[in-house]
């Protein structure tokens, strides 16, 4: 009997070690799956953040490149407004010296009515004083001049 009272002790030890054991190994197993889904989830988040930074990396190449292009066309606008400047400034003189021309054709203009009248007067004078052979001569040689 006590022999048998010892192996049922033992049994209901066993029995409890073993609901005990399974109890650890639920919890572990638990515990594992809990590790492996945060594991999973740590590998999905360094995934995304690898691709945002390529993106990111992309993002500034792209960047830099329109950078360079809009200072590329800031140098180009600079310098098409000094050749407007320089065009203004050359324009300019050659007005002014358009104008100077200008006036120097009104003064040889106005010379010439001068010499034209003289010459008018200096026939008419030769024509009253010496006949109308005199006034031919003049006026020939004032067409052929």
């Amino acid at each position: 009997e006590t022999e048998v009272e010892q192996l049922q002790r033992l049994l209901a030890g066993m029995e409890k070690d073993h609901r005990d054991l399974l109890a650890r190994m639920e919890s572990g197993q638990a515990e594992l799956e809990r590790l492996r889904k945060a594991e999973g989830e740590r590998a999905a988040q360094q995934e995304r953040s690898s691709q945002l930074e390529k993106e990111v990396a992309g993002l500034r190449e792209k960047i830099h490149h329109l950078d360079d292009m809009l200072k590329s066309q800031q140098r180009k606008v600079r310098q098409m407004i000094e050749q407007l400047q320089n065009s203004k400034s050359v324009i300019q003189a050659k007005d002014a010296a358009i104008q100077e021309l200008k006036e120097r054709v009104s003064y040889l203009e106005a010379e010439n009515l001068e010499m034209h009248d003289r010459i008018e007067h200096l026939i008419e004078k030769q024509v009253s004083r010496g006949g109308s052979s005199a006034r031919a001569r003049s006026k020939s040689e004032y067409v052929s001049r």
